[in-house]
């Protein structure tokens, strides 16, 4: 299976593109429907329409939906968080305690997460 990478490919420009005249089909149809008299639009046999209503409805929904989702986010993060006081705070199951393996001399140690003593007696003392 190939790598995931961010380059262009030619499956991309096709998809992009199909997006891009998508959308500039998408908002020629809704500035038709907003902005036309619903009397134009039956006489020509476009009958079936939602109430102009809805034209002015969908983008003061979709702003106040995207202002509402940070605040959502932020209420998410803040549920999903543990207690001040709770043990999940200092330490996890991905943890690896430093002093595992042997260091060779004049080398960089491996990654490894601090005992919480070291690091209050490095910050506090």
């Amino acid at each position: 299976m190939p790598e995931h990478s961010p380059s262009p490919t030619p499956e991309r420009a096709i998809y992009g593109y199909v997006l891009y005249l998508a959308a500039y089909v998408f908002f020629g149809v809704y500035i038709v429907w907003a902005y036309i008299p619903g009397d134009w639009l039956n006489a020509i046999g476009l009958t079936y329409w939602p109430q102009k209503y809805w034209a002015v409805s969908f983008p003061v929904y979709g702003c106040v939906a995207f202002l509402l989702a940070y605040p959502i986010y932020f209420g998410i993060i803040l549920l999903n968080t543990p207690p001040l006081d709770s043990i999940n705070l200092i330490t996890d199951s991905h943890a690896q305690p430093a002093g595992r393996k042997a260091v060779i001399a004049d080398s960089i140690p491996p990654i490894a997460d601090m005992d919480i003593s070291d690091v209050n007696r490095q910050l506090y003392l």
